[in-house]
């Protein structure tokens, strides 16, 4: 089983810092992408950051400059810090991992995992 946990979510006010992370654990035997994602009432999930294996990442136009993102391989754990927070940052924000399985039916098993998200709340 594989499993992703997120945590660092809350409240805080326009201008304040939070920072996620998400740890992925169960029959892991590697991961190429880990990402974050976030849907706000009435909207679609959207793409927050993502980094690879390799340590190429991407932003989306909206949090560049304010949002970092970074992993732990050895922990198997993506970060999201988050500065500079404004209100239209409140959304639900949840970790993707593609990855593969350990095992050899590994090809049989589901390619991405998400996490069950943790509620970011920004106070005007």
């Amino acid at each position: 089983q594989v499993q992703l946990v997120e945590s660092g979510g809350g409240l805080v006010q326009a201008g304040g810092s939070l920072r996620l992370a998400c740890a992925a654990s169960g029959n892991i035997f590697s991961i190429n992408v880990m990402g974050w994602y976030r849907q706000a009432p009435g909207k679609q999930r959207e793409l927050v950051a993502t980094i690879t294996s390799g340590d190429s990442i991407d932003y989306a136009d909206s949090v560049k400059g304010r949002f970092t993102i970074s992993r732990d391989n050895a922990k198997n754990t993506v970060y999201l810090q988050m500065n500079s927070l404004k209100p239209e940052d409140t959304a639900v924000y949840y970790c993707n991992a593609d990855l593969k399985v350990s095992g050899p039916n590994w090809y049989l098993h589901p390619h991405y995992y998400w996490g069950q998200g943790t509620q970011v709340t920004v106070s005007s």
